[in-house]
């Protein structure tokens, strides 16, 4: 015989399940927390249009229209002068190890010229490794010939602000000039889909472990916690590789992504990168109760990594706190290492500075891991 539906009944069910809900702490704050999150980071933190971006100059002249070209682009909202270099060698070098956006190139002979008027050229070299970072500065240097010289072309000189502008601004696109969006992406795809299977892959298996009981026989046994930790990474490692090799192939074939070298450097970073992030999932696995929870864990780490690498959104556009947030997180130097090598060519000596912080990532988070797991057998 069935009952009438009771509102009674249906009340008594959903204390249950908000008590429920209660006590699953982790579950609960990732429902407040990730709402908040998205929102500090897409209101705040993504920028596609970004500004104060660092740019080095290389003033072949010291003369009154050569400091005015500097003033103009310091006044400028999407120029920081951050380096002035001595020789087109030390541009080269600070714009091919990314340290600066842009570099500019004022002529020795620039005044004469402008006096004659021959319209000189300036030259400004953009890292054009990520075209949407580029654009808003690039667009915003047209301006550049009719405003620099306009206090200072009078008298005698006046005629030549008046017709055509007095100089012309030459930009070059470096490392990609076509502006295909597709080379920085593919291959910053590499991390994004290496930390999305690696981290949950393995925080999962060793949590199903937990769930089903087998790792009570695994704790019971003679095995240390290292050769635990090492025994389950070693199978995705090799998973990993395979993922790696599957997409540089795919990159090269249907995207035609460049491939300048930096082989060495990039063997390095794919093998720190993949145990890294192994050893975050393992982490992972020891404070999760639950697959749900192992589950929401990783998505917690990985939204981040998406939205303050640089993958998504140009890095140098983010507000400086966010870039501080950024830079803790591992995938920002891995992406720059892929990206370093494909596009760039650099070398062990241009991408030192990431490769250490991976291996720092490495070794933190293996300690960790390895400290919580010798706790849970305690």
């Amino acid at each position: 015989m069935t009952r009438a539906f009771s509102l009674v009944r249906v009340a008594a069910v959903t204390i249950k399940e908000v008590k429920q809900l209660t006590r699953d702490r982790l579950t609960y704050a990732m429902m407040l927390a990730l709402p908040v999150i998205q929102l500090l980071l897409f209101g705040f933190a993504i920028n596609s249009e970004p500004r104060h971006l660092p740019t080095a100059v290389l003033v072949q002249e010291d003369s009154v229209f050569a400091r005015s070209i500097v003033g103009a682009l310091q006044r400028s909202a999407f120029f920081d002068l951050t380096a002035q270099a001595r020789s087109t060698a030390e541009l080269d070098e600070l714009i091919r190890r990314g340290e600066v956006q842009f570099a500019v190139i004022v002529p020795g002979d620039f005044t004469r010229r402008v006096a004659r008027g021959d319209r000189p050229q300036i030259l400004v070299e953009a890292d054009a490794t990520d075209p949407s970072a580029t654009s808003g500065a690039v667009a915003a240097l047209a301006a550049l010939p009719r405003q620099a010289l306009a206090h200072d072309l009078k008298g005698a000189l006046a005629s030549r602000a008046q017709a055509v502008p007095p100089f012309e601004v030459v930009v070059h696109r470096r490392f990609n000039p076509e502006a295909v969006t597709a080379y920085n992406i593919v291959p910053g795809l590499l991390g994004v889909i290496l930390s999305m299977t690696l981290v949950m892959m393995t925080s999962l298996s060793v949590t199903r472990e937990t769930e089903r009981g087998t790792m009570e026989s695994l704790l019971a046994s003679p095995v240390q916690p290292l050769e635990v930790m090492v025994g389950k990474l070693a199978p995705y490692v090799a998973i990993g590789l395979v993922q790696t090799a599957l997409i540089l192939t795919l990159s090269r074939l249907i995207f035609h992504v460049p491939f300048q070298g930096g082989w060495t450097g990039l063997a390095l970073g794919v093998a720190l990168f993949i145990v890294g992030s192994l050893a975050l999932g393992f982490l992972i696995s020891t404070a999760a109760a639950s697959q749900l929870q192992a589950m929401q864990m990783s998505v917690f780490y990985i939204l981040p990594s998406i939205l303050l690498s640089g993958f998504m959104f140009p890095f140098r556009g983010m507000p400086l706190w966010a870039q501080a947030l950024g830079e803790a997180i591992p995938v920002t130097h891995f992406l720059r290492v892929v990206r370093g090598a494909l596009l760039k060519g650099q070398g062990l000596d241009d991408m030192w500075r990431e490769l250490a912080a991976l291996t720092a990532f490495v070794c933190i988070v293996a300690a960790l891991a390895l400290a919580r797991y010798r706790r849970t057998l305690d």
